[in-house]
């Protein structure tokens, strides 16, 4: 069983307990489904660690009642009820944002841009210890969010938030500001043999 040792120690002036308590950036990106997934998976943890959790969800539909929503809705209600926990909030960001609502009147690159300010207020005012972005890699390759900004924003948050952002084709600069980065390579899926998504498994 491995033992979480580092393979190095850096002369930082930090001691051990200063630098395990540090807040991480960590970022999910690669081309296989998961990412989300794996992120979500991190949510529950802190949920479990009386860290309240605060989810963004950018692109995917608000019309998707994907399974972790309904879930960690239910784990903010045993908070609100019986004190287990943490909070939770799960924003949806509204019909705009998603890749699937095209056309219409929607501003995407506006309405991105706005849940990213949400975002900014919600770190200056350190109202969760970890935030989902979920498919927040979109907005910067896409040019909405401007990714210096990003960075520095997250390079300079106050108190301890653990920040996980998910998608594909992270921006070279959020990788290299990040504390942790996992790219999710595909092996085999079922989609290969022609085999669509289903419940449970993708949602």
């Amino acid at each position: 069983m491995p033992q979480g040792q580092p393979s190095s120690v850096p002369q930082d002036g930090l001691t051990t307990r200063q630098r395990r308590h540090r807040p991480l950036l960590i970022v999910h990106t690669g081309q296989m489904k998961g990412k989300s997934t794996a992120a979500f998976g991190l949510a529950l943890r802190a949920w479990t660690a009386g860290l309240p959790v605060g989810v963004f969800q950018f692109v995917k539909s608000a019309k998707w009642r994907v399974g972790e929503e309904n879930a960690f809705r239910a784990l903010g209600e045993v908070h609100e009820r019986i004190g287990q926990g943490a909070p939770v909030a799960w924003h949806k960001m509204g019909e705009g944002w998603s890749w699937i609502q095209r056309g219409g009147d929607a501003d995407h690159a506006a309405d991105a841009l706005e849940g990213w300010r949400q975002i900014q207020r919600d770190l200056a005012a350190e109202r969760y210890g970890l935030y989902v972005l979920d498919e927040f890699t979109y907005p910067m390759k896409w040019g909405w969010v401007d990714v210096d900004e990003v960075v520095a924003t997250l390079a300079d948050r106050p108190g301890f938030q653990h920040v996980v952002i998910t998608g594909r084709d992270a921006d070279p600069r959020l990788v290299a500001a990040a504390d942790l980065v996992a790219e999710l390579t595909k092996v085999k899926h079922p989609m290969d043999a022609g085999q669509k998504g289903q419940k449970g498994i993708e949602w």
